[in-house]
């Protein structure tokens, strides 16, 4: 017939071994020694088997307690674990939350979030930074960085909040006095704004399988989206942007979608954050947030 689990043994038991005293796991948990040797007694005729060796000036484990000692250290690590996780979910965020984002993202998308967030949350301040450098979240002290394309290996902890997609945009103004454009090798007889922060500006389509690189010279290169979308909403020539960026202007007609289905492979988005055993109830509720936020944005532009 199977014992029932008590912890109040286990961790009798496991206190006895580890301070190797019944004197020092009294104190250890706050109680008697009689009480704690009663306990370990208990534990070996219920158990059948001894698990201590005892002499006036010497105690030791039996081979059984041993094995008894290993067992009971994990169930007891599973359950504070269980309990822990527990925690972690119901206790309400409160304190500080320094977030960082990229610039155009942040102001764009994050900022939102934050927003959503401290209403949710009124005990929870946050210190934000929108920057496209590569923040040292362990060094500057950042619990959650919002980041836009591969991951570089770290020790660092990431959740996947989605992705981005992509379209090529113009302005009817512009399409109305541009040559047509029914694939991709037209781009070569049009204007066209390239977010480029760095190297030789360029783009590389796909559709399905298929890929298609152009790489001549734009009318203008620009190092932030933002800034190409505008000249793009101007009249000045053919942007490729995120769709959350574009697809509000297509709704309004200042924008219309060229070549569908050529853009740009997605791009994912994750939170980072610290890699700890357990998450602050204000990193998972934040992190939980974007996650459901980025799901809602996805939503709105099927």
């Amino acid at each position: 017939m199977a014992t029932t689990i008590d912890f109040l043994e286990m961790q009798a038991f496991i206190a006895v071994v580890t301070e190797g005293s019944f004197t020092a796991a009294a104190e250890r948990l706050e109680t008697d020694k009689a009480r704690v040797s009663r306990i370990v007694r208990r534990m070996e005729e219920k158990l059948g088997a001894r698990l201590l060796n005892r002499s006036t000036r010497h105690l030791s484990v039996t081979e059984v307690g041993r094995d008894y000692f290993e067992r009971a250290s994990s169930i007891l690590a599973a359950a504070e674990a269980a309990e822990a996780a527990v925690a972690q979910r119901t206790q309400e965020p409160k304190g500080r939350l320094r977030i960082t984002a990229g610039a155009e993202f942040g102001t764009m998308r994050v900022g939102g979030w934050i927003a959503m967030f401290l209403r949710k949350w009124p005990k929870i301040t946050v210190e934000t930074e929108y920057t496209n450098r590569l923040v040292d979240i362990i060094h500057e002290g950042v619990d959650v960085a919002i980041r836009i394309g591969p991951l570089q290996d770290s020790e660092l902890s990431a959740r996947r909040l989605g992705e981005l997609t992509y379209g090529l945009y113009a302005s009817p103004e512009y399409l109305r006095k541009a040559a047509p454009l029914r694939k991709v090798d037209d781009l070569k007889r049009h204007d066209l704004i390239m977010h480029s922060p760095r190297g030789r500006p360029g783009w590389t389509l796909v559709s399905g399988e298929q890929t298609e690189k152009v790489w001549h010279a734009p009318r203008c290169a620009l190092d932030n989206t933002i800034a190409a979308r505008n000249l793009a909403l101007s009249g000045l020539g053919i942007v490729q942007l995120p769709r959350y960026m574009a697809e509000p202007h297509v709704a309004e007609g200042a924008f219309t979608r060229v070549l569908p289905g050529w853009a740009r492979i997605p791009v994912p988005v994750h939170a980072v954050f610290a890699s700890t055993r357990y998450m602050d109830p204000k990193v998972r509720g934040f992190v939980d947030l974007c996650r459901d936020g980025f799901r809602s944005d996805v939503e709105s532009l099927s």
